[in-house]
């Protein structure tokens, strides 16, 4: 038996089952929960949401937010997570190309961090996308 994980985002209760682990990325980088892990608590990076359930793996793309860990359950807390048949690989590609574009550009008047971020969470998008879509 393993542990229950609850992944929520604002629009809906996206996951909510027994898993065996989930592993995310963090701030510092890729790590694992386990069932009985000592509780915690930290912030997430973009990037993918690996679930391991009965030998088998399901991924989604997350736009980072926080995990916390408790005896009774794992919740991680997001702005957004899209299984990879949710995808709109064209507005990703889309969205991808505007960060680009106003990256290469001229600097001037752009909020650098805001353009990085979207850069990076449609690169996560498409890479979900392309990688686990059936």
């Amino acid at each position: 038996m393993g542990f229950k994980l609850e992944v929520v985002t604002p629009d809906r209760a996206f996951f909510s089952d027994e898993v065996d682990m989930v592993i995310l990325r963090g701030i510092d980088g890729d790590f694992a929960v386990l069932k009985d892990r000592a509780p915690f608590i930290t912030p997430l990076s973009i990037g993918q949401i690996r679930i391991k359930k009965d030998n088998k793996e399901m991924v989604a793309a997350m736009s980072g937010g926080y995990v916390s860990v408790t005896k009774e359950k794992t919740t991680v807390v997001t702005d957004s997570a899209e299984w990879p048949e949710e995808i709109d690989v064209e507005r990703a590609e889309e969205a991808k190309k505007r960060a680009e574009k106003r990256l290469n550009g001229n600097k001037e008047g752009i909020d650098l961090l805001r353009a990085e971020l979207a850069f990076r969470r449609a690169a996560n998008r498409l890479e979900v996308a392309k990688k686990y879509k059936d």
